[in-house]
């Protein structure tokens, strides 16, 4: 019996003379696609996902300290201060600022950092210089050296700072004016003290904006903010500094280019305030609740 148009037609497959080139394919009736639905599954939705952000650096501030800054108009002429600029007669207040830190992300550059306010380390920052003043950047202090130059004695009472080797101390950017950095790459020691095995790097700097300073980021550790002051801030940074000569400048680049140390000894100079800007007293700020919410970075 050939194939032949039905009511219901003969399914090619079933034609002994087809002479159709693909092979027969298999018969399914309802029973068919019944079982295979429900033993086949498909994909209802097309994953979307992405990988969840890392957590924010913990910005809480646990600690609050005070610096108070001065100018002592006569300590370069009148050296009968002995090794302590706090005992200037006449002394010109600039003002105070309070300072937030960071003691859950840094815990340690907070601690040394507090200890050098409070005097606990063996050392302090009272009585010392505000050694350098970057216009529209930045401004240090806490330079390690001579008390009789206005500088830090040594402390000899703190914890090594392992956190200079710890990708999460870098993360904090100098976004905005207010930013308290610990400078590595900015330090100015001596190198004859960074040599000492007891060495602890307790220089500070503080950002004065009115921009970021993104040259510092990834260099040095963001370890608090100011939280009062910023107009103390403003204040430091549009102190007169020391700039060379274009001339000057040229000579001292030759004289580094071929070797000679006292380029960088005339560099010191450099950014220098020319009034004896100070830190005329300093210590910690109690607070009834310790743990106060975070700030921005």
């Amino acid at each position: 019996m050939g194939c032949s148009a039905t009511l219901l037609p003969t399914p090619p497959h079933l034609c002994r003379h087809s002479t159709s080139p693909f092979p027969p394919s298999p018969h399914l009736n309802r029973r068919n696609l019944l079982f295979l639905s429900t033993t086949l599954t498909f994909p209802s939705t097309i994953s979307t996902s992405v990988a969840a952000p890392p957590p924010s650096p913990d910005t809480t501030i646990t600690e609050r300290v005070f610096l108070d800054f001065s100018i002592c108009p006569n300590y370069f002429t009148n050296r009968n201060l002995g090794d302590d600029l706090s005992n200037c007669a006449d002394s010109e207040p600039i003002g105070r600022l309070v300072l937030g830190l960071y003691g859950n992300l840094v815990p340690i550059t907070v601690s040394n950092f507090k200890a050098m306010c409070t005097g606990s380390s063996g050392s302090t920052y009272k009585g010392t210089l505000v050694q350098k003043i970057f216009p529209g950047q930045f401004f240090m202090a806490g330079r390690q050296g001579r008390r009789d130059k206005g500088e830090v004695k040594p402390p000899l009472k703190l914890i090594r700072n392992v956190e200079s080797i710890e990708s999460k101390a870098f993360l904090l950017e100098h976004s905005r004016a207010g930013v308290v950095s610990l400078p590595l790459s900015e330090n100015d020691d001596d190198d004859d003290l960074k040599l000492n095995p007891n060495y602890h790097n307790v220089e500070f700097l503080i950002t004065t904006g009115p921009g970021p300073c993104p040259q510092l980021d990834s260099k040095n550790i963001v370890f608090g903010t100011v939280l009062e002051g910023l107009d103390i801030v403003t204040t430091i940074a549009a102190i007169p500094t020391y700039k060379p000569s274009e001339n000057i400048r040229q000579y001292n680049d030759f004289a580094e280019l071929i070797g000679d140390g006292r380029a960088k000894t005339a560099r010191a100079i450099w950014n220098k305030p020319l009034k004896t800007v100070y830190i005329s007293d300093c210590g910690e700020l109690k607070v009834a609740k310790p743990t106060l919410s975070p700030s921005l970075p």
